[in-house]
């Protein structure tokens, strides 16, 4: 795993995000301003960068474009509420690597960092696997016992959270956050609609309740 560098100026943006990266297996610092951003991805210690575009200090673009100026051949993230054409093209012009708007789900974050990583040779297996239950990553297939099975895109990514932490139990807020984002309605039922869905499809014994704390993926 890598790394990774987090510039974010919002602390509860900044701590959702370190959380699912660190959930993930990497490692993380956080950077509140574009001066200290620039500064901590100067030090040639990190892998990849999650840049917010409104830092205080130097934005997002100017820190980009220090870095860039100087040689560095960084991976970049571009998180921000803007999300209009100019803005998009403005940071891929000034050599963001990939451009996501908020609000954001961490799972699209964590697999368009593993693009990345894998474009600089960073290890990230092609499929998931616990006992006889397989998740490609490329396909997006499950098989279960050589049997295989289509996932819709949230069913995908529910399973895929559950198969990257086997046997720890899941909270509900936890799987919230990680697959439909940080600012999903905490009171919803959502999760246990879709867990019920992929037990349907992988087994219900699969996937074991744990009650008044969450899911827990078992063999």
């Amino acid at each position: 795993m890598a790394a990774i560098l987090i510039a974010e100026d919002e602390s509860r943006i900044a701590s959702f995000v370190e959380k699912g990266l660190r959930a993930a297996g990497h490692t993380t610092a956080v950077a509140a301003t574009g001066n200290d951003a620039l500064e901590m991805a100067l030090s040639d210690d990190f892998e990849l960068l999650v840049l917010d575009i409104g830092l205080p200090g130097l934005n997002g673009f100017e820190v980009l474009e220090q870095l860039r100026g100087q040689g560095f051949t960084l991976p970049v993230i571009i998180l921000t509420a803007r999300d209009s054409v100019t803005d998009t093209v403005a940071g891929l012009d000034s050599g963001a690597d990939d451009y996501m708007a908020k609000p954001f789900r961490i799972e699209e974050l964590l697999a368009r960092i593993r693009i990345r990583l894998r474009q600089i040779g960073s290890a990230e297996p092609a499929a998931l696997s616990h006992g006889d239950l397989s998740l490609d990553l490329h396909t997006r297939l499950a098989t279960v016992g050589g049997r295989s099975i289509e996932l819709s895109a949230r069913e995908f990514s529910l399973l895929e959270t559950l198969l990257r932490n086997p046997g720890q139990v899941m909270t509900r807020e936890q799987l919230l956050s990680r697959v439909w984002g940080y600012d999903f309605d905490p009171g919803s039922n959502v999760v246990d609609v879709y867990i019920r869905y992929l037990r349907n499809k992988i087994g219900a014994d699969r996937i074991l309740t744990v009650r008044g704390a969450g899911y827990r993926l078992v063999t």
